[in-house]
């Protein structure tokens, strides 16, 4: 087990192909800061390209999962000669970039929730691939209460939410428990309080157990044809599957099963 202190506002623990990044500045309530949008990054960067990482947790320390943006550091931006606009442009830009990593990214991504998990925050746990929840979690978009619609976690809600559902969190800016989050679709599962990190690394386990290379495929396919028309969509999913067909873990995979013994992976 390598333990990666690095920044120490995000900690990263590897250990049996999976990476748990903690988000580290509890006293703050783990803000998607300037700092840590440019930590979370570099170090999914690095990830990416780290072919003994096969999937990674999201968690973080203290009582709040994550509460957005700084609005301290961008408040103070008011001051700037063209009142904000360009930082504010920058930041959005930055903390959008790095939860398109999370998609991009090779390796499926969990997060593992306790606590509350609001705006930019709860964009977060929306963004990751798979999301488990202790039963004391919250999720909340509250930025029509200070006059700041949350357009950018509206991407990530309208993407996993119906569009009711997604609405009705935007617009009342209410918190929702974690099972009501579950019934919504923004978490996959519920467990019991403290649970949550124990339950996405069994999760991050069983998706490490397969090979890398189909997974990979597989998420890059899952996001590609969810952007596109029905047609389109099957056409490039047959496509991919043509590919991965030929692949040699595909051939493995299919002859194990055929042959009723555990497949031997070469991730390619």
């Amino acid at each position: 087990m390598n333990a990666h202190a690095g920044a120490q506002i995000l900690l990263r623990e590897d250990a049996d192909g999976i990476a748990t990044l903690t988000l580290n500045r509890p006293e703050a309530r783990n803000p998607l800061s300037e700092a840590m949008l440019a930590t979370l990054s570099e170090t999914l960067a690095a990830i990416a390209a780290d072919h003994s990482v096969r999937a990674v947790v999201l968690a973080a320390a203290g009582p709040v999962f994550s509460a957005g943006h700084d609005l301290k550091e961008m408040s103070a931006r008011r001051a700037d000669p063209d009142r904000g606009r360009a930082y504010f442009a920058d930041i959005l830009g930055r903390c959008s970039g790095m939860m398109q990593q999370i998609t991009a990214l090779p390796q499926p991504v969990i997060a593992a929730v306790e606590g509350t998990a609001t705006a930019a925050g709860c964009q977060l746990v929306a963004t990751c691939d798979l999301a488990v929840a202790g039963e004391a979690a919250r999720f909340c978009t509250p930025g029509v209460h200070i006059g700041l619609f949350c357009s950018t976690p509206m991407v990530a809600l309208s993407r996993n939410l119906s569009a009711k559902h997604a609405m009705e969190m935007l617009l009342l800016g209410e918190m929702v428990p974690a099972k009501e989050a579950a019934r919504m679709g923004l978490v996959n599962r519920v467990v019991p309080a403290g649970e949550a990190l124990a339950e996405a690394r069994r999760l991050a386990a069983i998706i490490a157990s397969k090979s890398a290379a189909t997974v990979k495929t597989g998420k890059r396919a899952f996001y590609e044809q969810r952007e596109m028309g029905l047609k389109a969509a099957y056409d490039h999913a047959s496509a991919v599957m043509v590919e991965n067909m030929l692949a040699r873990d595909a051939e493995e995979g299919i002859g194990a099963f055929m042959e009723k013994r555990q497949p031997e992976w070469r991730n390619s």
